[in-house]
């Protein structure tokens, strides 16, 4: 950037929720609250995105009062951008019944749990079901089931499939990956106990810039906060990347900038600097780390 030449104003700040907006409680604190109010006050769009289906956004996009007709959400990890009052969709990436027979049988290969969501239903084909599928399904507010591969309907769709297991197992079993998957889909961790697979014209960097040009916003408009490697894609479409300070080593080193932690209210820091820059400071706390 030239010397004196002002960074474009941000327009649009989409934001990871768990281990980025939310903190470890998996709650919005008030000054992270405050903050986006704030930047909404301003004409600001705030956009959460998220492995979560749209069903376990509601909860904190009605707590954000973003739910007015020309506010936006991606879920799934781009697999689906929504119109939040309307459900009207805006990008969509469904992967197909073969697709879930496919990923089910190399996960029962590597000997990992297994759980594909078709938007209203998460299902799992093991009978011992994995805690972290129950907690999946807890924090993302859908019903489980337990179906064995015979039962499924062959004309579902899903959008999302994931390998599913203790994080050293699955540390263990990704460069065993066949690369009939890896060539096939896009596959990366969301969380230690979860490994996605979802398509690889999807991510939360492509569907956020189809929903940056839907609504006539430039790159270097956008800021983009995240922890996970899910989160990468959007850091590296975005003018401004920031990542967590309990962000994993690789997002930290993609990111231009970083903030504190999720249970320091990282996000309310990065707002207040990079958003809201031209009012008064707040209280003062650490400043964003370049």
């Amino acid at each position: 950037m030239e010397m004196g030449r002002r960074q474009p104003a941000i327009e649009l700040v989409a934001i990871d929720m768990d281990g980025t907006l939310l903190d470890p409680a998996h709650k919005l604190t008030p000054r992270v609250k405050q903050a986006i109010a704030r930047a909404r006050a301003q004409g600001v769009r705030i956009v959460l995105t998220s492995g979560r289906p749209v069903s376990g956004l509601a909860p904190f996009l009605e707590e954000l009062d973003i739910n007015g007709a020309d506010d936006y959400c991606i879920a799934c990890n781009g697999g689906l951008v929504t119109r939040v009052a309307s459900g009207e969709v805006v990008v969509e990436y469904p992967l197909s019944f073969a697709d879930f027979l496919f990923c089910e049988q190399v996960a029962r290969e590597l000997g990992v749990h297994f759980q594909a969501l078709d938007g209203e239903r998460l299902y799992t084909p093991n009978r011992d079901i994995s805690i972290y599928t129950v907690a999946d399904s807890h924090l993302s507010r859908v019903p489980l089931s337990y179906r064995s591969v015979e039962e499924m309907d062959p004309a579902m769709s899903f959008i999302k499939l994931m390998m599913v297991d203790e994080p050293q197992i699955l540390d263990a079993v990704i460069p065993r990956l066949p690369s009939a998957l890896t060539e096939r889909f896009a596959v990366l961790k969301s969380a230690a106990f979860f490994l996605e697979v979802f398509d690889h014209r999807a991510g939360k960097g492509p569907s956020l810039q189809k929903l940056a040009e839907h609504l006539g916003i430039d790159r270097t408009q956008v800021m983009a906060i995240g922890d996970q490697e899910n989160d990468l894609t959007m850091l590296q479409y975005a003018g401004t990347s920031v990542a967590m300070g309990n962000a994993v080593d690789i997002v930290k080193s993609t990111a231009l900038h970083q903030t504190t932690t999720n249970s320091e209210d990282g996000v309310a820091l990065a707002i207040e600097r990079f958003v809201l820059r031209d009012q008064a400071p707040r209280a003062p706390l650490p400043c964003c780390a370049t």
